[in-house]
């Protein structure tokens, strides 16, 4: 069902999308960008959205998982393989490894489901993998000496698209389902607390209108 939180945690995941975007489109370089967190992304994307073949979607949510899982392949394929894009990435700062994030998840996502199918174990899966795809992108904003204003700005949107998505499951626990979704809801806040750092350094520069620096 669709809320408030819900609807502006969608906005405001599509303008982070398009924040990011617009740095990699009209600035040609994703430098200050994790790959790494992009691939996840894609990887989560991929898996949840699984159920567009399965079971009824409305046409908002059909057209918000297509764009989802295009733009998370788009902006990998930019950082991949245009010829410009390619040359700015900070392979050298992205060095996290990520693929040891992966296997874990789904271990997890086979004990801990609602539901033993492909589908449920699946979705289990992609929440517990987008609670930690964040850790590359964090890890090298630490490491970069000049994180760019859209930068910045994207990684914000992105954790504040999991807070209001976050605020939707407790919405929903008191005004809807009035059932505790103990997935959802530890995946989120386990997501909503690894922003938190970046949330007070985030604020703290646009207060004092300084440069945004992460502390190593």
């Amino acid at each position: 069902m669709m809320n408030l939180f819900r609807l502006l945690g969608d906005m405001t995941h599509l303008l982070c999308i398009v924040v990011l975007l617009l740095k990699i489109r009209t600035m040609k370089s994703c430098a200050g960008i994790s790959l790494k967190t992009q691939e996840l992304y894609v990887i989560v994307f991929l898996t949840r959205y699984l159920d567009l073949f399965t079971r009824y979607n409305s046409l908002y949510q059909i057209a918000m998982k297509l764009v989802f899982v295009g733009t998370s392949i788009g902006i990998v394929w930019y950082m991949r393989y245009h010829k410009v894009v390619k040359q700015t990435y900070s392979k050298d700062e992205d060095t996290f490894r990520h693929y040891f994030l992966i296997l874990p998840c789904f271990v997890l996502a086979l004990f801990v489901h609602l539901d033993f199918t492909v589908v449920e174990v699946l979705w289990s899966f992609s929440l517990y993998l987008e609670a930690v795809a964040i850790l590359p992108q964090l890890v090298l904003l630490q490491r970069s000496r000049n994180i760019d204003t859209l930068t910045g700005d994207y990684v914000f949107l992105l954790g504040v698209y999991r807070v209001l998505y976050l605020l939707n499951w407790v919405y929903r626990f008191f005004m809807e389902i009035h059932q505790i979704r103990w997935i959802p809801w530890v995946s989120g806040l386990i997501q909503t607390a690894l922003y938190a750092d970046f949330f007070y350094y985030y604020i703290k520069s646009w207060k004092n209108r300084e440069k945004l620096k992460l502390p190593a």
